[in-house]
């Protein structure tokens, strides 16, 4: 079986709960300290074996695909100040993957917005990873997903259990568990956002996913939904008919740094990480009167 290269990670959103810094910023740029928040995500991809990204754009989104580009005339500028350290990171940044962006001319959905990248995967097996979720473990989340795919041969979704009073703010998933292997579980049908009375579990779908390409064709059998967008959720219940589904429940720390508390959870917490920062900050959060 052919080793997954490719991801897609649609990006076209508009970002109204962070306005108004979204009104000229992608929300995928806000930082977590120093980095934007799409950069930890592509970074996953990196450290599972996916290198060629294609970003499902909007309007107003060039400068996703612009951070991850070489930018020689900061790189020289920085190379005569004999500023080493940022010239290296910057180059990494610039290094670190090969990108395709492609537009979703119109917000439809997620769904929608991984059918607009069919062109960019072809025939193969993908990753898709959401912007708004970053997931911290030694071994990533994507591996974890890509390890399951291994055994299964199908598509992989994640999933994490929630507390049952917030299953209505997700997709979840009706399993049984795959006997002999931990964490892995066979998908019966997803329900998105269902009450807490008739959730089938508390097994939520989070950001990542491994995809066959019979996906394609399950998602042109999908019919519009809430708000008229295609849900990629929606797609999935009719791969269902074509094909098995698994779900992993992968291990990790889990941020949605789309909404603002999330956000500021994560940059503290990453902060308090970081060797340059964690002592004076430490002492900093310690002095305060809460």
């Amino acid at each position: 079986m052919r080793d997954v290269r490719k991801a897609v990670i649609p990006v076209a959103g508009m970002g109204t709960r962070f306005l108004p810094a979204t009104k000229t910023i992608p929300k995928e740029m806000l930082p977590i300290v120093d980095k934007p928040a799409i950069q930890y995500v592509v970074e996953e991809a990196v450290q599972s074996g996916i290198g060629n990204i294609t970003f499902v754009t909007g309007r107003n989104k060039a400068g996703i695909e612009d951070y991850f580009d070489r930018d020689l005339n900061l790189e020289n500028q920085l190379q005569e100040k004999r500023k080493g350290e940022l010239l290296e990171i910057v180059r990494k940044i610039g290094d670190m993957i090969t990108v395709s962006s492609i537009r979703q001319k119109q917000p439809l959905g997620l769904g929608n917005a991984v059918t607009v990248a069919e062109a960019m995967v072809g025939e193969e097996t993908f990753g898709v990873f959401l912007g708004d979720d970053i997931i911290t473990h030694p071994v990533p989340c994507m591996e974890q997903l890509l390890a399951a795919h291994r055994v299964v041969k199908f598509s992989v979704v994640a999933v994490r259990k929630v507390p049952w009073e917030r299953v209505c703010r997700y997709g979840v998933v009706s399993v049984d568990p795959v006997e002999g292997k931990e964490r892995l579980f066979r998908v019966n049908d997803l329900v998105e956002k269902p009450s807490q009375e008739s959730a089938p579990s508390n097994l939520a779908v989070i950001g990542r996913f491994v995809l066959t390409p019979s996906i394609f064709d399950a998602l042109r059998r999908t019919q519009r939904g809430v708000d008229g967008e295609i849900q990629l959720t929606d797609g999935l219940c009719h791969l269902l008919e074509d094909e098995p589904l698994y779900a992993y429940q992968f291990e990790g720390t889990h941020y949605d740094v789309g909404n603002k508390l999330d956000h500021l959870i994560a940059t503290v917490e990453f902060a308090l990480q970081r060797e340059d920062l964690q002592e004076k900050f430490r002492e900093y959060l310690k002095s305060l009167k809460l």
